[in-house]
């Protein structure tokens, strides 16, 4: 489907699939198929099972809740109008049962929407998650209530053909995949000294 990783150790192959691509295919995505992607979101683990999150989603067939998530993209993401599905990703920051601070309600968010991304790779779907979204105009926009937090955008869809996009574009979607190594991220001890099993393997 997409760029496969040069990964150093094995994983899953839904996991060497997944990728954000720009470029999407006109294809419309059925409605029971982005179902099942949000029912993957729903199964996410979250502290105190909170299940902080929230979407707010229009597909192409809805033009006018389409452009309305358009319309909350920064400049520099107006490619993503060419996906067939858009959606919001929400959080609640404090937990619903004691109304204190949830120290995790993003991580969970995350949790969710990256269940939503393996889902999709496993139906041959893409989602290109998007930081660039103007936070207060989508809160007015789509009146989200001050314990919410809009987080980020995602567009949804099949993989398209890398040339209908603009030059620029284009040479970002051919770029290989990198990734730092797990011996940068993995720690034991203290910050900072390598996990003895994150030491790079053995070259043959």
């Amino acid at each position: 489907m997409g760029h496969r990783t040069a990964n150093d150790f094995p994983i899953h192959e839904l996991l060497k699939e997944r990728w954000s691509p720009r470029a999407f295919a006109e294809k419309p995505v059925p409605p029971e198929i982005l179902r099942s992607l949000f029912e993957a979101a729903r199964w996410a683990a979250s502290s105190f099972n909170d299940q902080p999150w929230a979407y707010i989603i229009a597909t192409k067939n809805q033009p006018e809740e389409f452009s309305r998530i358009v319309s909350v993209l920064v400049e520099s993401n107006a490619w993503a109008a060419k996906a067939p599905v858009l959606a919001l990703s929400l959080v609640r920051l404090n937990f619903h049962h004691n109304g204190q601070p949830n120290r995790v309600a993003l991580h969970d968010l995350g949790a969710a929407s990256a269940s939503l991304a393996l889902e999709a790779t496993s139906r041959g779907l893409a989602v290109h998650q998007m930081a660039g979204i103007l936070g207060d105009k989508a809160r007015e926009i789509f009146q989200i209530p001050p314990d919410w937090e809009p987080v980020a955008a995602l567009a949804i869809g099949y993989p398209g053909d890398p040339a209908t996009l603009p030059d620029k574009l284009r040479s970002r979607e051919a770029a290989p995949r990198q990734r730092k190594p797990i011996s940068a991220f993995v720690m034991s001890g203290r910050f900072g000294r390598m996990s003895p099993i994150a030491a790079p393997r053995e070259q043959t």
